[in-house]
């Protein structure tokens, strides 16, 4: 949230996601002060309760109605309901001092009602707004997904529909070779970069010139592409390629393989990021420095593919200044590569310094 620029934070998801008690457990760390809001719960077979957040008032606002074709969505709006308690709440929330307010939730029942839908776009338009919604084909629930000033974080697929290419093709000739396979700590530098990539992505390939390379990725199990080609135009092909052959992706990461430090859960904030605004190429960063990885949308396939001979993923994100957000790293040393063996020991030292978790 902080980096996206985004007003609103909306979550969705299937039943059992998760999606209320993220949303607790979030309030806190969005706003300091306690938030007002308006809650809906659903007893199964009985009806719909609404309840106002802080003052507790709880009103009936659906009822069950077992004519109704199931198994979900067996309920039907109590007249005056959400018309009523449900637009004063929202009132409320919108005279708070609070600049934040919630919403749990934001369904069928809930779009069936004008003076409802039209008080939560007041509130939108009032406040920022943290607000669960349900994963439901309706027009009102795609409206607000498709806000540009929200957020929006799927729990079914929170890191979106995502590929890693890790590039591993350069020859190391300032390291004497195979720097790959130095290790780090006991750990060899590839190996760090797939265990900070091993979750999150759709699918992942490394690509690379280096027999060492391409056995350590037979042993653990990663796809691994290895070619005779000279260029770094002809990694970020090859893997854009390999990624896409079978199957589209909605955006594509690009790995240095000797960026050893970069942590997991960095990563997997990059993704959220790239999930959050899918038009946008998100980049890691420290400060004033934008680095590696960098994640690009679907729409700027075609350009990577065509680079210019030699060229990388960064001459796509220059030309497209406007699109590049820059996620900040927890430190600067997850930017640091290794190009030469005293890169290595200056890292070691790091490391020993302060241990990353």
């Amino acid at each position: 949230m902080a980096v996206s620029g985004k007003r609103h934070l909306f979550l969705t998801g299937g039943r059992g996601a998760g999606k209320t008690t993220l949303l607790k457990a979030l309030l806190p760390l969005l706003c300091p002060e306690p938030v007002p809001g308006v809650c809906t719960r659903a007893i199964p077979g009985d009806g719909v309760d609404l309840a106002e957040v802080p003052s507790g008032r709880v009103t009936r606002v659906g009822v069950f109605d077992p004519a109704l074709p199931g198994p979900e969505n067996r309920m039907r709006p109590v007249p005056g309901g959400f018309s009523g308690a449900g637009v004063e709440a929202l009132d409320a929330c919108m005279e708070s001092p609070c600049p934040w307010a919630f919403v749990d939730e934001v369904g069928y029942l809930e779009s069936q009602d004008t003076a409802y839908r039209d008080a939560l776009l007041r509130l939108l338009d009032k406040k920022r707004v943290a607000a669960v919604l349900r994963s439901q084909n309706l027009p009102f629930l795609n409206e607000l997904k498709a806000r540009p000033d929200a957020c929006l974080v799927d729990l079914d697929r929170p890191f979106g529909n995502t590929g890693c290419v890790i590039m591993a093709s350069g020859l190391g000739r300032r390291f004497g070779g195979g720097k790959l396979l130095a290790e780090l700590d006991g750990r060899t530098l590839l190996d760090r970069v797939l265990d900070a990539t091993e979750q999150g992505f759709s699918r992942r390939v490394v690509v690379t010139r280096d027999a060492g390379v391409e056995a350590l990725c037979l042993a653990r199990g990663v796809p691994c592409l290895r070619h005779s080609l000279p260029l770094r135009s002809d990694t970020v092909r090859l893997g854009l390629e390999f990624l896409t052959k079978d199957s589209p992706l909605d955006a594509c990461a690009f790995f240095p393989g000797d960026q050893p430090l970069v942590r997991s859960q960095t990563v997997h904030a990059l993704l959220l990021a790239a999930a959050g605004e899918p038009g946008a190429i998100w980049r890691l960063g420290y400060g004033q420095q934008a680095g590696a990885p960098v994640v690009f949308p679907r729409t700027l396939f075609g350009e990577l593919r065509a680079l210019p001979a030699g060229r990388g993923g960064g001459a796509v994100a220059a030309a497209h200044p406007e699109l590049v957000r820059v996620l900040p790293a927890l430190s600067p040393a997850e930017l640091r590569d290794v190009d030469t063996p005293a890169d290595l020991a200056e890292l070691e030292g790091l490391l020993r310094q302060n241990p990353l978790p």
